[in-house]
Order: C-alpha cells, then sequence, then structure tokens
C-alpha cells in the first residue's frame, strides 16, 4: 500500500511539472518579423530543461519501481525506512523505489545432485561423491539427487534466518550428515545390492525430518551410484567370477548325477526284464522263439531252423494270441 501511495504522488507531481512548463510557454519573445524567439523568454526556457530533467528522473524512477516476477518465483522485499516485509507473487508489482532490498526465489522444483562424474552436480569440476564408511568400515562412495522446493508460505522467515544461499548452508550439509549416519548402520554388501531400496527409503526420511522444519520440502531422494575403492571393486569383481564358477560346477555335478540316476532306473529295468523272461522261459522254453520270431517282420510266415525242422510262424503266433 505504501508503495501506491508514493506512486500516486510521483505520477502527481510529473502532472503538476508538465503543467506548469505549459503554462510558462504562454509568454513568447519575437523578432521584428514577428518569428518566436524565446518561448515564454529565459524564465521559460530554464524552466523546460528542468522539466525535461524532471521528467526523465521520473521516468527513470517508475521504471525501477515496477518488476516482473517470472513464474513460479516470489520476490521478497524488504523496506529499509519501515524495515517490514512483503512478498510478492508472479506478474508485475511496484516497488518502492530507492528505500527496498529485493530478491528473488525460485519456488519450482529444484535439483541438488552431488556426484563423481565430470560435468554432473553443483559442482562439476569436482569429485562430489559422498565417501562414507560402512558398518565394516569399509569405504563407499555415495551419489545422490535431492529434488527440493521452497515452501512458499516460509519464504520470508528463510530470507531472514537463512538467506538466498540456502542450499548451501542447509541442503548440502544435512545430506552428508545423513548419508554418513545411515550407510554406517549397514554392510557393505548390503549397499551394493540387496537393500540399496531400503537404504534410500531411510535416507529419504531423515532428510525430510531434518530440514522441512526451516521450510524446505523434500520432494525424493535418489541413490544414483554406489562406489567403492579400486582395491575393493577388484576384490568383488574376483568374488562374482568365484561365484560364477561355482555355479557352473554345480550345475554340471546336478547333471551327471541325474544321468547317473537315470542309467541305474535304466539298468534296474532291464534286469526286471531278465528276471521276467527267466521265468517265462522255465515255464515254457518255446517262449525264447516266440521272442525271436516276435523281432522279425511281419511279412515272414515260415521259418527253416535246420534241414529237418519247419517252424510253422503263423501258428506260434497264433498260439500265443
Amino acid at each position: 500500500m505504501g508503495g501506491f501511495i508514493i506512486f500516486v504522488l510521483l505520477l502527481v507531481g510529473a502532472v503538476f511539472v508538465w503543467r506548469n512548463f505549459m503554462m510558462r510557454g504562454a509568454g513568447r519573445v519575437h523578432d521584428a518579423g514577428g518569428r518566436v524567439l524565446f518561448p515564454g523568454g529565459p524564465t521559460a526556457v530554464a524552466g523546460g530543461v528542468a522539466a525535461a530533467i524532471g521528467g526523465l528522473v521520473l521516468l527513470v524512477v517508475l521504471a525501477t519501481s515496477i518488476r516482473a516476477v517470472p513464474v513460479g518465483h516470489a520476490l521478497v522485499i524488504f523496506n529499509t525506512v519501515t524495515k517490514s516485509f512483503r512478498l510478492a507473487h508472479q506478474g508485475l508489482t511496484f516497488v518502492t523505489p530507492l528505500v527496498s532490498d529485493t530478491h528473488d526465489y525460485d519456488l519450482r522444483r529444484l535439483e541438488y545432485t552431488m556426484s563423481g562424474n565430470t560435468g554432473e552436480g553443483r559442482k562439476a569440476d569436482i569429485d562430489d561423491s559422498l565417501w562414507s564408511p560402512t558398518q565394516e568400515g569399509l569405504q563407499v562412495g555415495i551419489d545422490i539427487t535431492v529434488w527440493h522446493h521452497v515452501d512458499p508460505l516460509k519464504i520470508i522467515s528463510i530470507h531472514q534466518k537463512i538467506g538466498p544461499d540456502y542450499e548451501e548452508k542447509i541442503i548440502r550439509p544435512a545430506v552428508r550428515s545423513v548419508i554418513r549416519l545411515v550407510i554406517s548402520e549397514y554392510a557393505v554388501m548390503d549397499v551394493y545390492s540387496s537393500k540399496r531400496a531400503m537404504i534410500q527409503d531411510e535416507i529419504n526420511r531423515k532428510i525430510k525430518g531434518l530440514i522441512e522444519k526451516d521450510g524446505f520440502i523434500v520432494d525424493e531422494v535418489v541413490l544414483r551410484d554406489v562406489r567403492f575403492t579400486p582395491e575393493f571393486a577388484k576384490a568383488i569383481e574376483a568374488k562374482q567370477i568365484a561365484q560364477q564358477s561355482a555355479e557352473q560346477m554345480k550345475y554340471t555335478l546336478e547333471k551327471e548325477q541325474k544321468e547317473a540316476e537315470r542309467k541305474v532306473i535304466e539298468a534296474r529295468g532291464r534286469a526286471n526284464a531278465i528276471e521276467v523272461i527267466n521265468k517265462a522261459l522255465a515255464q515254457n522254453p518255446n517262449y525264447i522263439k516266440y521272442l525271436y520270431v516276435d523281432k522279425l517282420s511281419d511279412k515272414i510266415q515260415v521259418i527253416v531252423s535246420d534241414q529237418n525242422t519247419i517252424m510253422d510262424l503263423k501258428g506260434i503266433l497264433d498260439s500265443h494270441k
């Protein structure tokens, strides 16, 4: 309201100066030929210059008093005379000239990444991974991204107590502290594989509890990558190779065992078959002839076993039906 009143006063002053200039222009100085030499004389010229300067100053003041707040942003305005704060949202807003201190805040979701990859994160020119000891005391590096935004209702409080560089003062220290606290409670292989999702959820929950009370809303925490020292990385690779070899050996042994079991079952089947045949032969010696004939082609009807014996194949077959 105070800024709007000053704007109105400036506008009224500009109208007054312009009207005064026009009134002074009513007196004119002419030469012998009737041509106008000075509109209103020297006094009028001086008034015109003053009016022009005043108008220029007024335009500069007005230009610096009107601010355009971008979409998704908010402008914190501090009046150094009244020592009061005001918040202006997206769009045009009037700022009291000469006595206002302003700062623009982005209310949209922001990304804060800490990574060891060159060109990534807020400190892209250095290895910004978070190295922390595990439960066994082994060092692991964590690449992490925190998506967050400022609570619109607490922007003025944040500006008063923390300042615009809140990411370096609040977000980064909180993330580093939580990472070291959580990682130290897990074994290195938990971080590497089996419990990674659980660790991410715990980190997310603890970061939210730590910084949201200050007016920062955490949307999501993403565990981007896990890094190991070169020595431990080689040890993991060797262990994986050994595990693959063990799995292959286990597969081979199981395959051979199944093949042996199959052969045993097959041998038992043959033995049982032989036992049945032996019993049949003991009861009927001609059964061996039947088995022989059964293996022959269906087209064969007569078999000559020697010079004096002719077997009627059809009769033998019919007798066993």
